[in-house]
């Protein structure tokens, strides 16, 4: 038996590529993350940001899209266990919010800071 088995692999890829589709789909508030990332990817390109800037901006990206997508996945969880059920329901999905709202916050702080020095300075503010 071969240490990587290349069909199960693939099929487990298509797996993930299906869940990012149907995230894509059905999550509004994925959709709009996935809007700014590509908009953070367009200023990169513009303005030729450094390799560790580059990496940190990845970094932040993913996270926001990473706490997204569980919170979405909680949400799922949560409502088939339907919140009527015990009061911590609300408790879970308004945290799993907010763990979005704080990868969120900490990227555009992050992006200010890169990017702020480099709009002042082609504007010569």
């Amino acid at each position: 038996m071969p240490i990587i088995d290349l069909k199960r692999l693939v099929k487990s890829f298509g797996y993930s590529f299906k869940g990012l589709v149907y995230a894509a789909k059905e999550e509004q508030n994925f959709r709009i993350h996935l809007f700014f990332v590509f908009i953070i990817v367009v200023l990169m390109v513009l303005f030729k940001v450094s390799v560790s800037e580059t990496m940190i901006l990845i970094v932040c990206m993913s996270l926001v899209l990473i706490a997204e997508l569980v919170n979405s996945i909680f949400e799922r969880i949560v409502d088939i266990l339907k919140p009527r059920i015990h009061s911590y329901a609300k408790a879970v999905k308004d945290m799993m919010a907010a763990t979005v709202l704080v990868a969120t916050i900490s990227a555009v702080i992050v992006g200010a800071i890169i990017f702020v020095p480099k709009v002042v300075a082609l504007f010569n503010i």
